[in-house]
């Protein structure tokens, strides 16, 4: 058996045992998230060493920023982990219930996927987040991050892994593959006999590999190529709080809005205010020839790619449109299925807006960076599901799971 078949295996064992782990699994949470704490600084030497070492390999800034890890963030690691042993059990839920005319006794509850994999890059928080849901959802779970921060995400796994060893629990229930060759990944993306699903949480590329060449089942996490459409009866300064929030409050995440879309009638009065705000962080903008006629020579011509791409940088696309209608046309032919949002204060318009746009979350006079397990009640998530079979949006508890029939007799037959 090479290496991975072997972590499999074993993690296929480690599912069995977590079919039955019940409120324990809280237990071996707290664990997690109590270690976390007291390594903190061994966390953070190690991933100094990451991000060294992403400087020399001259990342951008926003990359950079999603590898780097604090004392502060390593406190939301724990935070978030602490508030997934918080919530309810996903597992043994009754779904759906009924007695057949033959006197069979039919329940539909929820069980473990059984072993997850989970193919992420530069963000190491991920490592515990991932690690934390599947636990809770009574999945083993095998983590392969990107190269970028293998030293991160070695240094949080092993702490993991001692914790739930130290309540009760087998190592293999979380495992993390530490070799960041190409060859790895391709592998655990056709590990058909131990995976029961495959996720990946990154980037287009990755994405696009990962469906493209996955034995496994796989459920797609998005490309963010979010919108904002600042309707003629906008509040111009709500407009720009939220754009300036929605872009500049973590521009590398798939939440941040990449485009602006502004109704003719109010875009000489609102670009003004909406670039003036965007300057605090010194946004790149590039503009449609009404854009560039309004704010002048600082507006790079945009390109068509330029409304399509996911730029995860402090830049921006944005367009002046005739209507809402021409608004809808445009999210329909570039999104990517994330989250969007309509700025306005006409009723019909925000229904028109959420009822066409074919979207995981469609906003109404909010920022797009709420589009978050966290955000929406469901604790740390496994990612943002933009595709339409079994999940779709932030993937908390719930998503994790899958279902099973329980069929009580008393002899009957067909």
């Amino acid at each position: 058996m090479t290496q991975l078949e072997t972590m499999g295996a074993n993690a296929k064992k480690a599912a069995r045992f977590l079919m039955n782990a019940g409120s324990k699994k809280d237990e071996a949470l707290k664990a997690i998230a109590q270690a976390l704490r007291n390594n903190a600084q061994t966390i953070i030497e190690a991933n100094d060493i990451d991000i060294e070492n992403g400087k020399m390999a001259r990342l951008k800034d926003s990359l950079l920023d999603r590898l780097k890890l604090s004392k502060e963030r390593i406190e939301g690691m724990a935070d978030g982990v602490e508030q997934v042993a918080t919530l309810p059990d996903p597992i043994g839920r009754i779904l759906d219930g009924r007695t057949l005319k033959n006197g069979l006794q039919i329940e539909k509850i929820t069980v473990p996927m059984g072993v997850i994999g989970i193919i992420y890059e530069a963000r190491p928080n991920v490592t515990s987040d991932a690690a934390a849901l599947c636990l809770k959802a009574g999945s083993a779970v095998i983590l392969r991050g990107g190269k970028e921060a293998i030293n991160s995400n070695k240094a949080i796994a092993d702490i993991m892994r001692d914790a739930i060893e130290s309540a009760g629990f087998p190592r293999d229930c979380i495992s993390l593959v530490d070799d960041i060759s190409r060859q790895s990944a391709t592998e655990l993306m056709q590990l058909s006999d131990y995976l029961d699903v495959l996720i990946p949480r990154g980037g287009a590329g990755l994405i696009k590999s990962v469906v493209n060449n996955a034995k496994v089942p796989v459920i797609e996490t998005g490309v963010g190529n979010c919108h904002v459409y600042v309707d003629k009866s906008a509040d111009i300064n709500m407009a720009k709080n939220i754009i300036f929030n929605a872009k500049t409050s973590r521009p590398s995440v798939c939440n941040a809005i990449e485009t602006v879309l502004v109704h003719k009638d109010i875009a000489k009065k609102a670009l003004p205010e909406i670039k003036a705000e965007l300057d605090k962080k010194n946004v790149e903008i590039r503009g449609c020839e009404i854009t560039k006629s309004i704010l002048g020579d600082c507006v790079v011509p945009a390109t068509e790619e330029d409304y399509s791409v996911e730029f995860l940088d402090y830049i921006i696309a944005v367009k002046v449109v005739d209507d809402i209608q021409e608004a809808l046309n445009h999210i329909a032919k570039y999104s990517t299925g994330h989250s969007e949002c309509i700025i306005t204060s006409d009723y019909d318009n925000a229904n028109k807006f959420t009822s066409e746009v074919d979207s995981a979350a469609v906003y109404v006079n909010a920022s797009t960076r709420f589009t978050d397990g966290g955000e929406f009640g469901l604790g740390a998530e496994i990612g943002i599901s933009t595709q339409k079979l079994h999940a779709r949006g932030p993937m908390g508890l719930n998503e994790l799971t899958s279902n099973k029939f329980i069929i009580k007799g008393n002899g009957q037959i067909r």
